[in-house]
């Protein structure tokens, strides 16, 4: 692991209760609020009380996805109603997911009815295991993201130059979260550029991007028949979930739903130093394992 990235799991943000240092070894699950290492299904009873469980990825980390598709398996399996959210698609192409969920897909013509290769890009392979989870188990899937052209016209001219007709309802983005600013620019390997119009812009799209995201999660459970058994697992970056400053933070401004981080980490051969506050549980995968 380089440096910088390295620096991006140790910084002073997110819960002021949670401001001390854990070590998490290859292969191990850490709850940060408990200080110790738990089974994966451990994990997914601690998960209990939270209607929104994000989990992390690195998009091009098969192990991360892997990861992912079990503790949704392991969530249905614990009897909780899930609902499976995804970065990867726009709220346009739902009508592809929900077909996905009645199985009236193959793999193929979901591909290609979704538009994957143009919605996210990433070799469809890697997040298999996901999709075969919910298709096994006919779990509702979401498409969270707006479409691109929005987040692309926020970075050059702000949200403000978003047409309202273009904004789909999403409600402006709050860009005074310090923590969240400085993840960011943590993120892009630089400093803190402040006062410069184009990267405050760049910012605003990151902003805009989370709250899409938690906007659209909300307006699908509006929809949806209440149960206190219903677990949303929101599947996204990292960089939008970690220390709770992302799109859980934006779901809490409107919600008062309870939420859960999860972060996998890059893999590494080594033991790992992190901010405990960077989620509420990290998981580290080997290298090469």
């Amino acid at each position: 692991m380089n440096r910088q990235q390295d620096s991006v799991y140790t910084l002073p943000i997110g819960d002021p209760r949670r401001q001390y240092r854990l070590t998490v070894r290859p292969e191990e699950i850490v709850d940060t609020h408990r200080r110790r290492t738990v089974s994966l299904q451990e994990m997914i009873r601690l998960l209990e009380p939270a209607t929104f469980i994000l989990i992390g990825e690195q998009h091009d980390n098969a192990r991360h996805h892997q990861f992912q598709a079990q503790a949704i398996e392991g969530l249905v399996q614990a009897g909780r109603s899930v609902i499976v959210g995804m970065e990867m698609f726009d709220r346009t192409k739902q009508y592809a997911l929900n077909l996905w969920t009645l199985n009236r897909l193959s793999e193929a013509e979901f591909i290609e009815q979704s538009e994957w290769k143009t919605q996210w890009g990433f070799d469809f392979a890697l997040y298999r295991p996901i999709f075969e989870v919910v298709s096994r188990y006919r779990l509702r899937l979401v498409g969270l993201n707006v479409p691109r052209s929005v987040v692309r016209r926020t970075a050059r001219g702000g949200w403000q130059s978003v047409p309202e007709a273009e904004r789909m309802g999403v409600p402006d983005p709050d860009l005074s979260v310090e923590a969240h600013r400085k993840l960011f620019y943590a993120l892009l390997g630089g400093g803190h550029p402040s006062g410069q119009t184009q990267n405050d812009n760049f910012y605003a799209a990151q902003v805009v991007w989370d709250t899409a995201m938690a906007d659209a999660a909300l307006r699908y459970l509006e929809r949806t028949v209440p149960s206190p058994r219903l677990a949303f697992v929101i599947l996204a970056g990292n960089g939008h979930v970690m220390y709770d400053v992302g799109i859980s933070l934006r779901l809490r401004m409107r919600s008062n739903l309870a939420t859960r981080v999860i972060v996998p980490l890059l893999p590494s051969e080594k033991p790992i130093q992190v901010q405990a506050s960077l989620g509420d549980f990290v998981w580290l995968p080997a290298q090469g394992g």
